[in-house]
């Protein structure tokens, strides 16, 4: 690379210091961890006034009849929440974003479930993406905003809030606000979820968290939980206590 003399540079008026003419702001950096900055009990629209098709909705219908004596969810067989229920901020629990040029991690408290994000080459090509509850995402940078992009999902008639078929598509636009009364950064998430097997239009959501300095995840251990739940069980079915 070609370099210029002190002298130079001086001469062309150019600070030494001055960054390039041209040349793009940075980036935000995500990193940290953030909570929910609407209070934990929040809850977005329910299912009941989303656009479900009618057949979608009694089949939305006659699954949550048939956990509600029970009041079972996947979480009690920890299983994560999966999208978009883990972004919205499943029981308000904390999330730690990492942020990398080529990938940013998400890990949700919550069951400890986390979404890797891809940019660019680091994609995986759509041949080789394994479809789940989270589905596939990949972002990119539009200014200063990330867009997220995830397909790859598999029908979830069990999500509370914003059940989907295996054709869902889900787009987060997330961008920081500034900050709030007690100072901290705010981060806000508009989600668009188009699914016309489920919906008859696309879903929009909001979500905003607040970064907590130097903030922590928890463990989650709901397979301890589960596993000692399973002990007992079987110590109730001998008729002995556990040793």
């Amino acid at each position: 690379m070609k370099r210029f003399s002190r002298s130079v540079i001086v001469a062309l008026g150019l600070s030494a210091a001055a960054p390039l003419i041209g040349a793009a702001p940075p980036l935000p950096d995500l990193t940290g961890v953030w909570t929910s900055a609407d209070g934990a009990g929040r809850r977005d629209t329910p299912a009941e006034t989303l656009p479900l098709r009618p057949e979608v909705r009694q089949r939305h219908d006659a699954f949550n009849s048939l956990v509600a004596a029970t009041g079972d969810t996947p979480g009690g067989v920890c299983l994560g929440a999966g999208m978009p229920g883990a972004m919205l901020g499943a029981g308000g629990y904390p999330m730690e974003i990492i942020q990398r040029p080529d990938q940013i991690t998400v890990i949700y408290e919550l069951h400890g479930e986390t979404r890797r994000i891809y940019f660019g080459d680091r994609n995986a090509p759509e041949t080789d993406r394994v479809p789940g509850r989270s589905g596939y995402s990949s972002g990119r940078w539009e200014s200063d905003v990330l867009v997220v992009e995830t397909n790859n999902l598999v029908e979830q008639l069990d999500q509370r809030t914003t059940p989907h078929s295996d054709e869902a598509r889900i787009v987060e636009r997330y961008r920081l606000e500034g900050t709030d009364a007690q100072g901290r950064r705010i981060l806000s998430a508009e989600m668009t979820m188009t699914d016309p097997k489920f919906y008859t239009q696309p879903v929009r959501l909001t979500r905003r968290w607040a970064q907590v300095p130097n903030g922590r995840l928890l463990p989650y251990e709901c397979n301890e939980e589960s596993w000692l739940a399973r002990l007992e069980m079987l110590a109730k079915k001998a008729g002995v206590k556990l040793p």
